[in-house]
């Protein structure tokens, strides 16, 4: 017998087993109504052994058999000597146990026949289309991570003309469709199933015999391909083992069984787990250094261990002292790209501000960090914890800085006088999402046509009326009693 054998009669089937460990182990057949499955049971051994029956009754219900000296188990349950009952999708392991022995799965031929021809797909030829040819695929690719679809040949051909050499780089290929970088690309035999059947359905989006040849000729695309990116390695720590002895967590922390700064973990010290590089440190609230961002109340080690006199660049074990350090340490050159909501145009358009106005990026900031802390810009948008806590030395993670900066910016731009911004900026009117807008994300005509950095309007009582962002500024700048004093005093 060959592997994935079964004894049986030569009649069509109506069931089989499928191995769920490597391609080596064939799928198992099972034709009569009643099988006795001789296959592989170890999956360090190809040697067939019989185990288990497969039985039909007549009324299309499906049990098994056990007939090995020892049970076995299916989806989870010992079986000894009973039959059991067998249900499309059932997993079947010919021992007492997972570990080392083979993995199969039942499917009930007949039951899968009428899934599939009760369910209908519903699909509109024109998103069956390669943007490149605008002819239904042939052969059809897909990229990620934007995963937008081409014939094979026409992706093929891309590649060829984008894969020119600058130096000694290689450009990075884009889709297309969108422009994203392309990380890889591989054949897509669900949607090939799809082309075939749209074209037996539309037979006049057939192409010519001679057009197919032709771009069976040109498609280079036979298995995934990966663009090159390469994958930086993280720095991260193992993650913490159990002692088996005593239940007691080994942590890997380097103060567990090293003394710094004349501190060394017990058996008792509470840890915590770093949000940057996952590796532990002892949790000393009574120290007085910082081990949680105030902004998303994860902890960081950087500044814990930067106090205990460990260098970074010694101990790889430990995060980059830049991770988490305070409003004040910071400095900061170019516009972060997540800011105004990952929109380049307003971007550029802040950056020409600020070197229009004779200044740094850091400059700005810390003219608004000022303001921020005087309490003189409306904070309820902010998308931080504790924002009335938040001072110029607290420290903060990476990515709430980033929230941080451009909160600051949004402000810097909202009070910016009109004849400030460049003269192409100056006449857009507002988007009425505002900076919540969705559109500017994949219109670039829209992102760049409409001013993203405002307030949203559209739902408003009137989204005629225009705010000045001086008058909003002001107004959530006092508190409401002195607004009021004020107004009829």
């Amino acid at each position: 017998m060959v592997t994935g054998q079964c004894s049986g009669s030569k009649e069509e089937p109506w069931a089989k087993l499928v191995s769920r460990e490597d391609a080596r182990y064939l799928e198992i057949e099972i034709r009569s109504g009643e099988e006795v499955i001789c296959s592989p049971v170890l999956k360090s051994s190809l040697d067939n052994l019989v185990w288990c029956a497969i039985m039909r009754d007549a009324d299309d219900s499906v049990t098994i058999k056990n007939m090995s000296p020892m049970p076995i188990l299916v989806d989870g349950n010992l079986v000894q000597e009973e039959l059991v009952a067998l249900k499309n999708g059932s997993e079947i392991i010919p021992g007492p146990n997972r570990n080392g022995y083979m993995r199969y799965i039942f499917q009930d031929l007949h039951t899968l026949n009428k899934i599939a021809k009760s369910l209908k797909i519903s699909l509109d030829v024109e998103h069956a289309k390669c943007s490149i040819c605008l002819n239904i695929w042939h052969d059809v690719v897909s990229i990620s991570p934007c995963l937008h679809n081409f014939c094979n040949a026409c992706f093929s051909e891309w590649m060829r003309k984008s894969s020119t050499k600058s130096g000694n780089r290689i450009r990075s290929i884009c889709c297309p469709q969108c422009r994203a970088v392309v990380h890889s690309v591989g054949r897509n035999h669900f949607l090939r199933n799809i082309e075939e059947a749209i074209l037996q359905t539309f037979s006049s989006l057939k192409r010519s015999d001679e057009e197919l040849a032709l771009a069976d000729a040109q498609a280079s695309i036979t298995s995934n391909i990966l663009m090159g990116i390469t994958k930086v390695p993280p720095r991260k720590r193992t993650l913490a083992v159990a002692n088996e002895d005593n239940g007691r967590v080994d942590f890997p922390c380097p103060q567990c069984g090293t003394e710094f700064q004349g501190f060394k973990c017990s058996r008792t010290t509470s840890h915590l787990q770093c949000h940057e590089c996952s590796g532990m440190m002892p949790a000393r609230p009574d120290l007085g250094v910082p081990q949680y961002c105030l902004g998303c109340n994860r902890s960081f080690c950087a500044a814990y261990w930067l106090s205990q006199g460990m260098d970074w660049n010694e101990y790889s074990i430990i995060c980059n002292p830049e991770t988490f350090k305070s409003i004040s340490d910071r400095t900061i050159t170019r516009v972060p790209d997540s800011v105004h909501q990952n929109n380049q145009y307003e971007r550029d358009i802040t950056e020409r501000c600020i070197n229009e106005a004779g200044k740094t990026l850091q400059d700005v900031l810390s003219e608004w960090i000022t303001k921020f802390i005087k309490k003189e810009i409306d904070l309820s948008n902010l998308q931080l914890n504790h924002t009335d806590a938040i001072t110029a030395k607290t420290p903060l993670c990476n990515g709430c800085y980033e929230k941080f900066v451009d909160y600051l910016l949004y402000w810097f731009r909202v009070t910016l006088p009109p004849h400030l911004f460049p003269p192409d900026a100056a006449g857009r009117e507002n988007c009425w999402y505002g900076y919540g807008c969705r559109t500017q994300h994949h219109i670039s005509e829209h992102a760049r046509k409409r001013n993203h950095v405002c307030r949203q309007t559209k739902g408003s009582s009137n989204p005629r009326v225009k705010r000045s962002p001086e008058l909003c500024l002001w107004r959530h700048s006092f508190p409401t009693t002195t607004l009021i004093f004020r107004l009829f005093r």
